[in-house]
Order: C-alpha cells, then sequence, then structure tokens
C-alpha cells in the first residue's frame, strides 16, 4: 500500500516477545494500522493481531491472510 500510495512510511520493530509493523500517513503521525505478531498468544489467541490508530484491536487470528482481510478491502474499488 506503500507503492500505492495509500501510506507515506513505515516502520518495524522487532523485540525478543514481539515484531510490529507500523503503516503511516504521514510521517509525523500516530501509525494509521499496526500489525503485531506475538507467538505467546499463538496456541490462545492467535499470534497475528490488527490495532487500529486509537489502539483498538481490529481483528486477530492465527494466520496472517485472515488478519489483513480488513486492509485488502480498501484497494478493492468498483469501476463503472
Amino acid at each position: 500500500m506503500v507503492a500505492a500510495g495509500h501510506w507515506r512510511d513505515y516502520a518495524l520493530r522487532i523485540d525478543p516477545d514481539i515484531a510490529i509493523f507500523a503503516a503511516y500517513r504521514r510521517h509525523s503521525e500516530r501509525p494509521e494500522v499496526r500489525i503485531e505478531k506475538r507467538p505467546s498468544l499463538r496456541l490462545k489467541q492467535g499470534a497475528y493481531s490488527l490495532v487500529s490508530e486509537h489502539g483498538l484491536l481490529l481483528k486477530r487470528g492465527h494466520e496472517l491472510t485472515g488478519v489483513l482481510a480488513p486492509l485488502e478491502r480498501r484497494l478493492m474499488r468498483l469501476v463503472g
């Protein structure tokens, strides 16, 4: 989505217990979305989670493709 122009910047944070991909609309703002991977939750709720700009948990799951589904819907547009 960076190449498509929806996001301007992104950042990666990798710690021993969590990995975070954050996407920004502008560099100085809070990230629009965060994709987090917490291996400690893989047996419970799923290792992957999608978090909104305000910290709300949008989606959680065991597979990354299912968690990214709300983001992929933004790329689909009705062509007339």
